[in-house]
């Protein structure tokens, strides 16, 4: 559990455009407090962003940044690697500086199209795409079986806690079918 007086931060925006299908209705709010929940839970303080964008912005991100071809459901970018706890007892000016975890970018139009072979509803699967987001921010990946195993069970955990309040419904899945 986090310390109390651990700042969290996460900024929120929705830049899709009016053009892309499918247009599911995305309450940023809900999706930013499950992020900082989520961040609170592991401990983990500082700032993110979380933006919510159209199928042809995440495909060009993933191509610039991965290497991947097409449109994928979400791309975390860590920003500090390796940051250094500020020491509010010196006169740092870096103390008042926020640990900038990185960026979260989430496709609802994706999320969409496959909610239904994947996590179940929609908004299961955003709620997952945003705690996968956050896990990749901390340090977590899925690059071994092990790291994998992982990374899914803290996903569940923190589904459960902050999503759900309670156990998966029967229709939920990690695995894409």
């Amino acid at each position: 559990m986090a310390d109390p007086s651990t700042v969290v931060t996460v900024v929120g925006a929705d830049e899709r455009s009016h053009d892309d299908e499918p247009r599911p209705f995305v309450d940023v709010l809900r999706w930013q407090c499950l992020a900082g929940d989520c961040l609170m839970d592991l401990g983990a303080g500082g700032e993110l962003t979380l933006t919510f964008v159209d199928r042809t912005d995440i495909a060009e991100l993933n191509e610039r940044h991965l290497g991947g071809v097409g449109a994928t459901d979400v791309l975390s970018f860590p920003l500090d690697a390796d940051p250094v706890a500020a020491d509010p007892a010196t006169e740092d000016p870096a103390a008042d500086v926020p640990v900038l975890l990185g960026d979260i970018v989430i496709s609802p139009a994706v999320a969409a199209e496959q909610c239904s072979t994947h996590a179940g509803t929609f908004e299961d699967e955003l709620a997952l795409l945003v705690v996968h987001g956050v896990l990749h921010l901390v340090g977590y990946d899925h690059a071994d079986p092990v790291a994998t195993a992982d990374m899914r069970r803290r996903e569940l955990e923190l589904l459960t806690e902050h999503h759900w309040s309670g156990p998966p419904p029967a229709g939920f899945r990690q695995h894409h079918a």
